[in-house]
């Protein structure tokens, strides 16, 4: 079973937004108080499972201040569950709520994959 990395720390959030620049991540952004987030991470843990792509974890309400700081550096207001697919600091993919499905996920990754192949 793979374990999920959380960010925790603004120095993480740093160094994870520096990695894009080489190789393209998930952030999911997990409120540990809603149930529409609980089931989001379902989905999302179901999909790190594959290790297709480096995926990462921030608790909201624990870790507001990283929270805030993807909401800055993306350009993206914060929403809660979120979560967004990242290659080069860029957004490419980014959705939330119900729509975080582990097929959509899924999707996203592969069609970036498709637009990144020689």
């Amino acid at each position: 079973m793979k374990v999920i990395n959380y960010l925790t720390t603004l120095e993480q959030w740093s160094e994870i937004w520096e990695r894009s620049m080489e190789l393209p991540l998930l952030v999911y952004k997990h409120s540990t108080s809603c149930m529409i987030s609980a089931r989001a991470f379902k989905h999302v843990k179901a999909f790190e499972e594959k290790e297709i792509i480096d995926c990462y974890t921030v608790k909201v309400i624990e870790n507001r201040p990283v929270s805030n700081q993807i909401a800055k550096d993306t350009g993206i207001p914060h929403k809660s569950p979120q979560i967004f697919l990242i290659d080069k600091q860029q957004i490419v993919w980014n959705t939330s709520h119900f729509k975080i499905t582990k097929h959509r996920i899924e999707e996203a990754v592969q069609q970036l994959s498709r637009s990144n192949s020689p």
